[in-house]
């Protein structure tokens, strides 16, 4: 079945990185949505409506993305070090990589998918809410006077979570989440605005593409090398 194909494939393909610390034990087959559990493993655990008829959505409308660091970020980086976080630079970093969000779907979703990215509700329009969490950057780039420079071997890592909904009934209809870290280097190069804002779009392009071809799949909608 179609909503099968679809949401297996949320979990976005990256089998060799370590994502959601789920056990499989823990997912119950209803979540407190009611959606029917999927797919499970150490990754994390897919749920949706098994009655979805996805085939009625053409459009689709993006909601913007949340953003939140994970846990104690700004206190673990702030402690012993010369350069503090601001919260002036949370906001920066959080509005920016919700734009991004934006911009990468938009593209992948639009441009290569074929949906007509909308701002309104209708029964052709598929919702999607994308909250990003966990957000940890190893070394950001702030605000600061200060001439100095951060080495990683990885720039950091985050989790996407999407609710997708029947635009017109508002209507739950799917939840998936992968977790991802920017690949190692292997050696530590300078971290910077431009290096981690790159690694957080490669990041949001795998999550897009991966989203845009199975919703093709699911949709009928031609697939876009």
């Amino acid at each position: 079945m179609k909503y099968r194909s679809i949401i297996t494939s949320l979990i976005f393909a990256a089998a060799s990185l370590p994502l959601l610390s789920m056990a499989e034990d823990e997912a119950p087959e209803l979540n407190a949505d009611g959606l029917q559990l999927i797919e499970k493993d150490r990754r994390g655990a897919i749920y949706a409506d098994p009655d979805a008829d996805w085939s009625q959505f053409s459009k689709i409308m993006l909601d913007e993305a949340t953003v939140a660091f994970r846990r104690n970020w700004e206190r673990d980086l702030n402690r012993g070090s010369a350069t503090r976080v601001r919260s002036s630079d949370i906001e920066r970093i959080k509005g920016g990589l919700a734009e991004l969000f934006n911009e990468v779907f938009a593209t992948e979703l639009g441009e290569k998918g074929g949906y007509e990215i909308v701002d309104t509700a209708g029964p052709d329009v598929l919702r999607i809410a994308p909250h990003i969490i966990d957000l940890d950057i190893y070394a950001p780039d702030l605000s600061s006077s200060m001439n100095s420079r951060s080495y990683v071997r990885s720039a950091g890592r985050m989790t996407l979570k999407l609710e997708l909904f029947d635009s017109e009934t508002g209507d739950l209809i799917a939840e998936a989440s992968d977790r991802r870290e920017a690949p190692d280097r292997g050696y530590a190069q300078w971290a910077n605005r431009v290096s981690n804002t790159a690694e957080a779009r490669n990041m949001l392009k795998s999550w897009a593409k991966a989203l845009r071809v199975r919703l093709n799949e699911a949709t009928g909608t031609p697939v876009a090398e």
